[in-house]
């Protein structure tokens, strides 16, 4: 790609190629939440904490793909969040 089509775009990426890292902003914006929701969802480990590229912090899309699969659907509990019925955690409690 050259340079001038880099500065139109932004990116040197094509357009369906999406990146596999982002930023703290982007990774917020990609679960659809605000920065300062998403910093909260880090500390409490409802979101992965980001990987480090010197001294960046890189969130992997795929990580905040199962991330956000792993949170309960609205009207369930965190114990029956899709996580807990992909690993089969969700009956455990239950009587047979």
């Amino acid at each position: 790609m050259s340079a001038a089509a880099l500065l139109k775009h932004g990116s040197a990426l094509p357009p369906s190629l999406a990146p596999r890292g982002l930023s703290r902003v982007q990774a917020a914006e990609y679960v659809g939440i605000s920065a300062t929701k998403f910093d909260e969802m880090v500390s409490d480990k409802r979101m992965p904490r980001p990987k480090r590229i010197d001294g960046r912090r890189v969130w992997d899309k795929v990580a905040l793909d199962e991330a956000f699969a792993a949170l309960p659907n609205e009207g369930e509990t965190a114990a029956g969040s899709s996580l807990d019925r992909i690993l089969g955690l969700a009956n455990e409690n239950s009587s047979p």
